[in-house]
């Protein structure tokens, strides 16, 4: 990893107390093989049932749905319109508080809006923050069913998706998000995935995003990167070559528009290691405990308490 500059990370960097510095990526056999993983240790699953959620990570896709079903926090659905005939379903979670709170949108990895992605948002609640789920297959009409029947499908049906319809659609999200009485006029993004990429993406397309959070998703081409003026995290597995290799380019690009992007490459670790706490031999889970920190650290930095 290149030496990061000065954007003033001393409190991302004390959080994301995993991070590391290397040059050397070993290539992932499969750039989605952490994802589809969910077994468990009873450890690590204890540990994380005892947390108190406010200070806790999110759990692993094994733990994701009786995390939810403990969630005192309410979520509901909602039918959000992203144009003139078209609408997406997102699941939308309340933090506790007696403030207005800022708006996170959570982008989907390519196995689509599944269980561990609305326990991703309710962990967001748990840390302050108003969280949308937008599921942006929608519009496909896939089959309902448990999250590995869906993810099959989901899979092809994201190849199909406009790129300009997604951000159009996170846009719209984003506003109906900040529209809410419970809501503050300012938003941040997270991806995961295939939703890393977009939420990096999204920086681009979206003059009045707060914050972008990259996980383990590729940078946008270096020729797209001018319009970028929200800060934008990276957060990265040390073994996920197809993905660090589009770090360097953006990196470079993006400090000599003096822009803000800070990343941090945690070794060891797989992609999809915050959905698959327990793979790489317990890289995954320093990964996972490293980045969340981080995460919230840099939503409460740029989009506040």
């Amino acid at each position: 990893m290149q030496k990061q500059p000065t954007y003033k990370l001393g409190l991302i960097l004390s959080l994301a107390a995993g991070a590391c510095t290397t040059t050397k990526m070993a290539p992932s056999s499969d750039s989605h093989a952490d994802h589809i993983t969910t077994s468990s240790s009873s450890n690590a699953s204890a540990a994380l049932a005892a947390a108190d959620t406010s200070s806790a990570i999110p759990p692993d896709a094994a733990d994701a749905a009786a995390r939810l079903s403990a969630s005192p926090r309410h979520g509901e659905w909602a039918m959000i319109r992203t144009g003139d005939t078209d609408s997406v379903k997102a699941w939308v979670v309340y933090p506790e508080r007696s403030t207005k709170a800022p708006v996170v949108v959570v982008v989907h990895e390519i196995f689509g809006l599944s269980t561990w992605v609305r326990s991703v948002a309710d962990q967001l609640a748990a840390d302050g923050f108003i969280a949308i789920a937008p599921d942006l297959l929608t519009m496909k009409n896939l089959p309902s069913g448990p999250d590995s029947l869906v993810a099959r499908v989901a899979t092809d049906s994201i190849r199909t998706l406009d790129p300009a319809w997604v951000q159009k659609a996170l846009s719209a999200v984003a506003q109906y998000g900040m529209s809410l009485p419970a809501a503050q006029k300012k938003y941040g993004i997270v991806g995961f995935c295939w939703g890393g990429g977009v939420s990096f993406a999204h920086a681009v397309h979206a003059p009045t995003l707060g914050a972008s959070v990259v996980y383990y998703g590729t940078s946008p081409k270096t020729s797209d990167l001018a319009s970028v003026r929200a800060p934008v995290l990276g957060l990265y597995a040390g073994n996920d070559a197809r993905v660090d290799a589009t770090i360097p380019a953006a990196d470079t690009a993006l400090r000599a528009l003096g822009r803000t992007y800070a990343y941090n490459i945690y070794p060891g670790a797989g992609h999809g290691f915050l959905r698959n706490q327990t793979g790489m031999n317990g890289a995954n889970l320093t990964a996972a405990s490293a980045a969340w920190p981080a995460t919230i650290a840099w939503f409460k930095k740029y989009l506040g308490s």
